[in-house]
């Protein structure tokens, strides 16, 4: 190109007033445009564009249930709400949350169900329950702050998609990949426990391939159904060690060499009555030990906390 043929950018003043920079050809410049039969080299991977999956409302504590199809999860999420909400404070829909509406349904039906004996219905396979709430404690003392609290419950049939390095439905993946602080409840049956070995150790290993630290993070190991051995609390403090160690042998290796917390549930006598099983009888003894374990890992002190010396004072005087 001949160089006379390269004009500067000029400024035009006229009658004082200053005008934007100018090109003088500007007929000549044509817009970029893009070429629809472009075809991308065979060696070459599009960058795809970021899904719609990002978590809203992460300010929140996160509890991920584990357990295959008829662990007992469902019965235990509703028990534990209902145990929190009626004996140890308050337990309402977090306001602002996309879900506030189907959670007030959801605690709704939770009560009214487990209050006439009913047992939760499944949840839905490729699906998170989601429940967002304010957890505001009765204790007095403020060391026992109000929290947040977001339950995750997953069907017991997408757990199985984990088998043998199979993934995750990108539902529950969404969760298990994002950067929130998540507690785990692990939980199997009485009765199936021995079932289930294997499947608890693929997801301890899949937590691991996700890079969280099983010595850093909160979880618990829940044996369900416990009133299946004719008990309905363990005979000793042995007896529960016992039972992991005969059917859970390779979770149990886990559990003690990472030193997580194990514990065993029942809701009650349950009896089957014109083929549907009914609580004819609610035990929420276990309930209050999960749920103060919970509360404990988040906060780090007791729901039963009984103050510091100065509140302690206080509170006698009170009563």
């Amino acid at each position: 190109m001949e160089n006379e043929n390269l004009k500067p950018l000029s400024i035009d003043f006229e009658e004082g007033v200053l005008k934007p920079l100018s090109l003088e050809n500007e007929e000549e410049l044509k817009p970029l445009s893009s070429n629809l039969n472009y075809e991308a080299p065979e060696n070459f991977v599009p960058l795809a564009k970021a899904g719609g999956n990002d978590i809203k409302n992460k300010d929140s504590n996160f509890i991920f249930f584990f357990g295959t199809g008829e662990s007992g999860k469902s019965v235990i999420l509703s028990s534990m709400l209902y145990y929190l909400s009626s004996q140890a404070g308050v337990l309402r829909p977090k306001l602002g949350t996309p879900n506030t509406k189907e959670a007030q349904v959801l605690l709704s039906d939770f009560f009214e169900n487990i209050r006439q004996g009913i047992l939760p219905n499944r949840t839905t396979r490729d699906q998170v329950t989601r429940l967002d709430l304010v957890f505001e404690p009765n204790n007095k003392s403020k060391k026992v702050v109000p929290i947040n609290l977001t339950f995750l419950e997953t069907s017991g049939e997408n757990h199985k998609d984990i088998r043998r390095g199979g993934s995750y439905h990108s539902s529950i993946e969404t969760y298990l990949n994002a950067n929130i602080p998540l507690t785990f409840i692990i939980v199997t049956s009485y009765t199936k426990a021995h079932e289930d070995d294997t499947l608890i150790n693929e997801f301890l290993d899949e937590l691991e391939r996700k890079g969280k630290n099983l010595k850093s993070i909160n979880v618990i190991l829940v044996v369900s159904m416990w009133d299946k051995s004719g008990r309905m609390d363990v005979a000793n403090t042995d007896e529960l060690d016992s039972f992991i160690d005969e059917r859970l042998s390779r979770t149990s290796q886990r559990v003690n060499t990472y030193n997580l917390s194990k514990t065993y549930y029942t809701i009650g006598n349950i009896q089957i009555t014109n083929g549907q099983e009914r609580i004819t009888l609610l035990s929420l003894a276990t309930a209050e030990i999960l749920s103060n374990w919970l509360y404990t890992s988040i906060v780090g002190y007791d729901l039963d906390y009984e103050g510091t010396f100065w509140e302690r004072i206080k509170f006698s005087f009170i009563n």
